[in-house]
């Protein structure tokens, strides 16, 4: 079970990721899946080198695809990617594979991840 302060912070990337989409110009009702703690899958594990504890969510599919994850470590730095896996709406020269975020503590970095699309 997710600590509040592990939620608290979950939250605030969650919120980031679903601004960087928001950003990106996808259309309101578009079908991109945003990510929800509410249906995160959750797991602890612990980190073989410090040894403090590592906190994850996982978002997947009902097919068992992994759709997105936030690793949240006991130093307070954090990792997470969601994928959006589509093109990007204003620019049909890339496709936004993902959202990233990353940082430590109150300082949250964030960016999509963009390829070059495939055009003929």
């Amino acid at each position: 079970m997710p600590t509040p302060e592990y939620e608290s912070l979950a939250s605030g990337l969650v919120r980031r990721i679903c601004e960087e989409i928001d950003q990106l110009g996808f259309p309101v009702g578009s079908e991109i899946m945003l990510p929800d703690l509410s249906s995160a899958q959750y797991e602890t594990s612990k980190d073989p080198y410090s040894g403090e504890l590592t906190r994850q969510s996982k978002w997947i599919d009902t097919d068992g695809t992994r759709l997105g994850e936030l690793k949240i470590h006991g130093d307070g730095s954090f990792y997470g990617e969601f994928d959006v896996l589509r093109p990007h709406p204003r620019n049909p020269e890339w496709f936004v594979e993902s959202i990233v975020v990353w940082g430590k503590d109150e300082m949250i970095k964030s960016e999509p991840r963009l390829l070059r699309a495939l055009v003929d």
